[in-house]
């Protein structure tokens, strides 16, 4: 007597829907990798053990060693210590020659978790607050499928970037240790897990898609005196309210309304004592555009502003600026080509390629401004998917109680997957 196992059998709770004859290959292929992928429960333990073991920029060192542990042992070619604690793993097969960029950041936020359940921060001051861990065990997860069940032709490599966050340019950092050079690429893609997008989905958009970070610190120094005898002084705490009021204008009548932009000042400080009337003052916040012209107009704004300040209240000023990262800029042929990749996986009416532009910063837009590639947002849901234990806060990033989906693993992997095989297929003549 023969058996026949129904291939589809159990595919409904992963949330794919039961192969008919309407299915496309592609598609019938994707939900191949999506039940594949969430057969195996390594991944979401590999998230977990990340998620216990948080290190922040550059420190990423246990977490760059699983990483290249498992790439190793499936066979992939593995490169370390890129860019401070970077990892690529590169795997070619056939005799193409496109070559395609897959990028996961590692690294955690010097914060404390809210948390109780099993998989918390053993670190203090240490968390996965954005889901980098999830990022990683992505990337990872495709990895493992690309090794030991893909077809395709060409080169893939899964690039491991350190520090993304806190400005510390880790995407620069392997940029300048010659990622591009070691490692060619003809286009550069990655995601991040979105708690605004419901589990199961995917946003995008075209050209301009997330802001550039920047910081400014304006130092102000006055004539300390008593504070009865304010005469005899000059008081820098006023010169610094003044600024802080007249940088409240440069959005609000020096801006295009129809441009994004932000000027926040976060930071003062000056004063030691309710007696004395200090010596100096500083304050000290974060600018976030689109364009570099509305960039380039802001921060002459800020430095009028302080010059004139300072002028009329005899002080001296000066202004640092620090471009940190620039904005986040989606190439419109590759975002295209995405789209049609995340509308393979997930379904057409689960994909927005129209999201509004975001004030956020990501320093993946260094390696769009040197590739052409897209970013593109995975949903993580609203937080219902939480262990018990969870902090009392809302699953949003960077807040104390956030975990990451792993119900996204799979769809964020299929999705890396689907986007290498069908890239390095695609013509180019």
């Amino acid at each position: 007597m023969t058996t026949h196992q129904d291939p589809d059998a159990g595919r409904d709770n992963i949330g794919i829907a039961p192969a008919d004859a309407a299915l496309t290959a592609d598609a019938a292929d994707a939900a191949d990798i999506l039940a594949t992928i969430s057969a195996n429960p390594a991944f979401r333990a590999i998230r977990r053990d990340v998620h216990a073991h948080p290190e922040i920029g550059f420190e990423e060192h246990r977490t760059a060693s699983l990483v290249a542990r498992e790439l190793a042992a499936w066979g992939w070619q593995v490169s370390t210590g890129i860019g401070g604690t970077g990892v690529v793993g590169t795997l070619t097969r056939g005799t193409g020659a496109r070559r395609i960029g897959l990028r996961a950041d590692m690294d955690a936020l010097a914060m404390p978790e809210a948390n109780a359940f099993a998989h918390k921060s053993q670190h203090e001051n240490r968390m996965h607050a954005c889901g980098h861990d999830g990022h990683t065990a992505i990337l990872l997860a495709t990895a493992w499928y690309l090794a030991r069940h893909a077809q395709f032709d060409g080169t893939i490599h899964c690039i491991f970037q350190p520090a993304e966050e806190g400005g510390q340019a880790g995407a620069r950092a392997m940029i300048e240790d010659g990622l591009f050079d070691r490692f060619p690429c003809d286009a550069v893609f990655a995601l991040h897990n979105w708690p605004d997008l419901p589990v199961g989905s995917f946003g995008v958009r075209a050209g301009p898609f997330m802001g550039s970070s920047n910081r400014f610190r304006i130092d102000i120094t006055g004539k300390g005196a008593h504070a009865s005898q304010p005469e005899l002084g000059v008081d820098p705490l006023v010169c610094a309210g003044h600024i802080l009021l007249a940088l409240q204008t440069v959005i609000s009548r020096n801006r295009a309304p129809d441009e994004p932009a932000v000027l926040s000042v976060t930071q003062i400080h000056g004063g030691d004592a309710v007696n004395v009337i200090p010596q100096a003052a500083w304050l000290g916040g974060t600018v976030r555009t689109h364009r570099d012209d509305t960039l380039d107009m802001i921060q002459r704004r800020i430095e009028e502003i302080t010059n004139g300040a300072a002028t009329t209240f005899g002080c001296t000023a000066t202004l640092t600026f620090e471009r940190c990262y620039p904005s986040l800029v989606n190439d419109p042929e590759q975002t295209r080509f995405a789209v049609e990749v995340m509308r393979e996986v997930a379904g057409q009416e689960r994909v927005s390629d129209d999201l509004a532009r975001l004030m956020g910063s990501e320093d993946f837009s260094f390696m769009l401004a040197e590739r052409p590639g897209c970013y593109v947002l995975l949903g993580n849901g609203a937080g219902a998917h939480r262990d018990a234990g969870h902090g009392p806060g809302p699953c949003r990033l960077h807040n104390p109680s956030y975990d990451f989906n792993d119900e996204a693993i799979p769809l964020g992997a299929a999705y890396f997957v689907r986007l290498a095989q069908r890239f390095l297929a695609r013509d180019t003549g």
